[in-house]
């Protein structure tokens, strides 16, 4: 008996999806070509080859396996961009891809599971952070109506370091309270590095102290996010720290939340005074993309005390400790002070455009001393091809500015301080020049820049303008410690100590 047709052409075709699955299984794959690098131990990778400053390590070994580099930190494979064109690769040819963020603890823990600008996933709720951030945030217009509140606390700190005049001060401390000032009026409404009385939810100590913790452990790294089956253990301590340090952040978040909440409740039509205004009137709009929830306003609300007061504190530091290694430069930055300001008022915002040689220390500080020397960790969104190498999707991405910043073939003389580098050059750190990319480049820059620069050009500025910098006692430019710390950021291993001699008319500092 014959069998029926559709059995023998149910045979066929089930012989020929046979073959042709065969035929793919054994058909020669091409081979994936990745960026050279170390051989890999198993379980740790290279973890082995990186110290305490983790962007001098892959510096070194980015000078023996070249500008495209592939490591392994424990089961994650590492691309490192070290040169100003796979900078660009990374962050404009293909940022889209690139515009991933790893799921490490610190995003986890501190910023309320990825919640806040810095940490959250590529997507829609990012999306809408970054345009809350351009459009309401960090626009022109709302930072120009905070100008009043930067140039009071910048009078303070001036007139601060008169009060101290010839007695050894701890400079960053003085930077870093008008850094923390300016940031908590502009989005708190007030500031918290003065005490408040006995019902005060944290002491100015312990917010600065929470700061710095902030900054250390989104900076680590830490073995559990390299080897996740080790999490668990906490090996470094690091996510009980990270777990303490939350509750007291949303302690603290929650006062002040409740605070401005009861504020609004009190007045019609209340008219946003400072950024937490703005986000819980965002959180209130039935027509964002994606609801804006009370933990992710604390999250940005957190995220911009920590990126607005670090990063200014920590490059005018550098800036006055380089100086102090070459005191001609004071006596060019203050021929050009004298010259267009004069000597009966104090440097505005608006004169930094006429001030050449001292916007040229800022970017030559940012160069030598970028703040976060290997910016914010990236991740790859799917599979790519980088100057003829392969990338995998969720491969981790580093773009080393530390490098760059010291890459000869880019800059002349790369290890030597010298602001004249900058002068009748075009290049800014807005993101378009990658030899110089202080604040990143691309979708993820940080978006706070704008003020982050103002802050940073005006208090050097005017530092240099009243004040006479010296080393105490008998210490010598050669007793400078130069080296750094490592964290999110990367300040002076050893704060440094100077002393502020006024050269202004006296007036000046009492107003």
């Amino acid at each position: 008996m014959e069998s029926p047709s559709w059995v023998s052409y149910l045979t066929a075709w089930l012989a020929t999806l046979a073959l042709i699955l065969l035929s793919l299984r054994f058909r020669p794959r091409r081979k994936l070509n990745f960026p050279p690098g170390p051989k890999p131990w198993p379980v740790i990778g290279n973890l082995d080859l990186i110290c305490s400053l983790p962007h001098r390590s892959i510096h070194a070994l980015s000078q023996k396996y070249g500008p495209l580099m592939q490591l392994k930190f424990g089961s994650f494979p590492v691309v490192v961009a070290s040169s100003v064109e796979m900078a660009k690769a990374f962050l404009k040819t293909h940022d889209v891809i690139f515009a991933g963020r790893p799921k490490i603890a610190a995003g986890e823990y501190t910023t309320y599971n990825y919640s806040d600008i810095t940490w959250s996933p590529y997507g829609p709720y990012w999306r809408q952070a970054r345009k809350m951030c351009m459009t309401e945030l960090f626009s022109a217009k709302r930072l120009e109506s905070y100008e009043y509140i930067r140039r009071e606390e910048m009078k303070l700190l001036l007139k601060g370091l008169y009060e101290s005049s010839g007695v050894p001060i701890v400079l960053k401390d003085r930077l870093s309270d008008l850094s923390l000032n300016v940031i908590s009026r502009m989005v708190f409404g007030k500031k918290y590095t003065e005490g408040t009385g006995e019902n005060e939810i944290v002491t100015p100590k312990e917010f600065k102290e929470m700061l710095d913790e902030l900054f250390l452990l989104n900076g680590v790294l830490d073995i559990g996010d390299s080897i996740p089956w080790l999490r668990f253990l906490d090996l470094q301590g690091n996510i009980k720290r990270m777990k303490a340090l939350s509750k007291k952040f949303d302690k603290f978040l929650e006062h002040v939340l409740d605070e401005h909440n009861a504020r609004r409740r009190d007045v019609k039509d209340y008219v946003a005074k400072d950024m937490v205004d703005v986000l819980l009137q965002l959180a209130d709009d039935p027509n964002l993309d994606v609801k804006l929830e009370r933990h992710g306003v604390k999250a940005f609300s957190q995220d911009m005390i920590a990126g607005g007061t670090e990063s200014s504190a920590v490059t005018v530091e550098w800036a006055i400790s380089e100086m102090l290694k070459k005191p001609e430069i004071f006596a060019k930055a203050t021929e050009e002070l004298d010259r267009v300001i004069g000597r009966e008022r104090w440097v505005e915002e608006r004169d930094i455009e006429n001030l050449p040689y001292i916007d040229s220390i800022a970017k030559e500080t940012m160069r030598l001393h970028p703040v976060a020397p290997m910016l914010v960790p990236r991740m790859t969104r799917e599979d790519c091809q980088v100057d003829g190498y392969d990338i995998l999707k969720g491969t981790r991405a580093l773009v080393n500015v530390w490098t760059i910043g010291r890459d000869p073939t880019v800059w002349d003389n790369p290890n030597e301080f010298c602001p004249e580098r900058f002068i009748d050059k075009t290049i800014d750190v807005k993101g378009h020049d990658f030899q110089l990319l202080p604040f990143g480049a691309g979708r993820r820059m940080c978006p706070g820049y704008p003020l982050g620069i103002k802050v940073i050009q005006a208090s050097l500025a005017n530092l240099l303008h009243g004040f006479t910098w010296k080393l105490p006692g008998n210490m010598t430019k050669e007793d400078l410690d130069m080296e750094e710390i490592f964290g999110l950021s990367t300040p002076k291993k050893c704060p440094l100590q100077a002393v502020a001699v006024p050269k202004l008319p006296l007036h000046l500092y009492s107003h």
